[in-house]
């Protein structure tokens, strides 16, 4: 189809959630047919559960009468700390109705987490859980808990008679980003993104109207309260919200269970998976990655154990999926191995300043402005003229457009005048059959020659050891498989790597360990 339709599109949906009028609770819910299902809920033994269109615009209507009640109004940040459950999505139709701001608060989170976010956004309610709630003590806040409690406030309250409109520029979320190289920043989201989400459900998932989608990251992070909430909200689709911990065993069940035909994860996820026990029975139609780069023997696995490739996307709290490996008829482009793609439609990127960038003034879909209450930090993020927003990624774009990702830009490693990318060595250390799971960094060269050298962290498979034989052999790998000035110089076995919750390697408590053992 023509690049004009897709431009024709992209600009169709700019004027729906665009609208100078727009409110985000019909956008996402009151428009939909009431009989249509909006969510399935997977509870660890598998058992099942629908809530439809209908059922969530009641219950969030009855939520925002008790939201209201409790003073909460246009532009006030109210946390949600609860797991994937029911009472999750209600808070937050109920949340926007009044025109207030979702934030999220995921539940692997520690106290401290918890009241930075709280007190960052100088929230005066949470809405929680009861495993949740001990970690609200001394807060000062007022809580709301799912469960009897809420369910009596929910059902002994009249639906509230008109939801607050925002407009496109209003905030309807605020995330904060993960904390991987400095105190979490508030991102606000407006309600003109949810064209941006639209494009990545439609171009970049591909979800048609008779799949199965299970994006399973978790909605208190971007990728998954962007693409596993509020896009399929938007389009219509329900998506899978299983409630237990991910395993290998269990997803490959609620895929099964469930007749998964369109699912998104994290690498992490792929590559568990891949080491675990063999999968049949799942034909997948689309298949889809995002979070950190997707290592190429997890595409080799996919295409026997799913009967289709792994397409890597990339995005940022700050902007949503913005390139990917498109799925859909019309823009999709052949996978180049270790590339994350092309521009979704409605971005246009490049290179800027070393990194990553993308275009400000051609990107009709961008719609970060800054953060929080940050200017200076703001400011950071795009050039001097305001054309390009800086992502902070390294990486190149290729002569047939690909892009390609090499690190977060203080990541790079500088050995003996190269720049090193982790994710390149990362990738082929991976490929031992004895490697679990690996992170790779730089640190000063003791000998002060090469500027930096590589280091290895390894996470082996179960029964292996870690001796200096297979660290040799690790370094080996790299020296004859990719590079000899990027092969790593010391190789550390460990039992596993500092994440983020949302699974995004913390290279920089790597980099500290490094030098505690150097």
């Amino acid at each position: 189809m023509s690049q004009d339709h897709v431009r024709q599109t992209i600009h169709n949906w700019l004027t729906i959630y665009g609208a100078p009028d727009a409110q985000v609770a019909d956008l996402l819910c009151d428009r939909h047919d009431p009989a249509a299902v909006a969510f399935t809920f997977v509870d660890a033994d598998l058992s099942m559960s629908h809530m439809t269109f209908g059922e969530l615009a009641e219950e969030s209507k009855r939520l925002a009468t008790v939201l209201a009640d409790r003073g909460v109004g246009r532009g006030d940040r109210v946390p949600v700390l609860m797991g994937k459950r029911r009472e999750l999505v209600v808070s937050l139709l109920a949340i926007m109705r009044l025109g207030a701001v979702y934030v999220p608060l995921f539940t692997a989170f520690a106290a401290g987490a918890v009241k930075m976010r709280v007190d960052d956004a100088a929230a005066t309610l949470v809405i929680t859980e009861p495993s949740q709630r001990d970690k609200l003590a001394g807060l000062g806040v007022d809580v709301i808990e799912a469960g009897y409690e809420l369910d009596e406030l929910i059902a002994s309250s009249l639906p509230i008679p008109e939801s607050v409109a925002v407009g496109a520029d209003g905030a309807m979320l605020q995330l904060y980003t993960s904390g991987t190289t400095g105190k979490p920043k508030g991102v606000p989201v407006p309600a003109r993104a949810l064209a941006a989400f639209h494009s990545y459900m439609h171009y970049g998932l591909d979800v048609a109207a008779d799949d199965v989608l299970w994006n399973a990251a978790d909605p208190g992070w971007a990728y998954g309260l962007y693409y596993g909430v509020l896009g399929p909200l938007v389009t219509g689709r329900p998506n899978i919200l299983f409630s237990a911990g991910f395993s290998p065993d269990s997803t490959v069940a609620v895929m099964k269970t469930c007749g998964v035909t369109n699912f998104a994860g994290a690498p992490t996820m792929y590559r568990a998976m891949s080491k675990g026990a063999p999968i049949e029975g799942i034909e997948l139609r689309r298949a889809s990655s995002a979070g950190e780069p997707l290592t190429p023997e997890v595409n080799e696995w996919a295409r026997g154990a799913f009967g289709t490739e792994v397409r890597d996307h990339y995005g940022q709290t700050e902007l949503g999926m913005a390139i990917c490996n498109n799925w859909h008829p019309d823009v999709s482009t052949p996978v180049k191995p270790g590339s994350m793609g092309q521009p979704l439609p409605g971005f246009v990127a490049g290179t800027a300043d070393g990194q990553l960038a993308i275009d400000v003034e051609s990107s009709p879909l961008m719609w970060f402005t800054g953060y929080y209450g940050l200017p200076e930090k703001s400011a950071e993020r795009f050039t001097d003229d305001g054309k390009w927003y800086l992502t902070a990624d390294t990486g190149y774009v290729d002569e047939d457009g690909y892009f390609f990702f090499t690190a977060r830009d203080d990541d790079v490693i500088l050995a003996a005048g190269y720049r090193i990318g982790p994710f390149d060595v990362e990738s082929v250390l991976i490929t031992h059959p004895d490697v679990a799971d690996v992170a790779v960094v730089g640190r000063p060269d003791p000998e002060g020659i090469r500027g930096e050298v590589v280091e290895a962290f390894v996470v082996l498979t179960d029964g292996v050891e870690g001796t200096a034989e297979l660290a040799d052999a690790l370094a080996q790998l790299v020296r004859t498989t990719y590079s000899k000035h990027a092969y790593p110089r010391e190789v550390h076995f460990v039992d596993a790597l500092p994440k983020t919750p949302s699974g995004k390697i913390q290279r920089f408590r790597l980099r500290e360990a490094s030098s505690t053992t150097a």
